[in-house]
């Protein structure tokens, strides 16, 4: 059974010679809370409305120790925001990303999945990750354009 992500970070921050402080549990507790991507920006607006004491700087610090203990991963999504989404329990997925509203969709498609996987045998690698950002206009956006043409 594996252990639950509080452990894991617990286990994380001992091993680099750090302490697990009330506030990097709070950072954690409410960075796990949260669906879809966070930039360090919005997680701190949310830690600080419950905890004064904690600083942009500590919320900054820890989401780079959740995304070095493999609990989170930074992604960007070109619009120069890195922002943080939940790795632990998450299955692979890819994203859909508007260039005109920055809505972004997660997908999982097994075809693309086989299709890079062929692609890397073909030229000989061997993939141990990858990130697939596909960029255009949603549907929404398309509406509007189409209204205004």
């Amino acid at each position: 059974m594996s252990k639950d992500p509080n452990a894991i970070f617990a286990d994380f921050v001992a091993r680099k010679k750090l302490k697990m402080t009330p506030q990097r549990r709070r950072i954690l507790e409410v960075f796990l809370s949260e669906e879809g991507h966070v930039t360090s920006e919005e997680l701190y607006q949310k830690v600080k409305s419950e905890c004064e004491s904690i600083g942009q700087a500590t919320v900054y610090r820890t989401l780079k120790l959740l995304a070095d203990s493999g609990l989170a991963k930074a992604v960007e999504f070109g619009d120069g925001a890195v922002r943080y989404e939940i790795l632990y329990g998450q299955s692979h997925h890819d994203h859909l990303i508007c260039e005109s509203c920055g809505v972004n969709v997660e997908v999982v498609d097994p075809a693309i999945e086989r299709l890079q996987e062929e692609v890397a045998r073909r030229h000989g690698f061997r993939l141990t990750a990858h990130k697939l950002y596909l960029y255009g206009i949603c549907p929404d956006c398309q509406k509007k354009a189409a209204g205004n043409g």
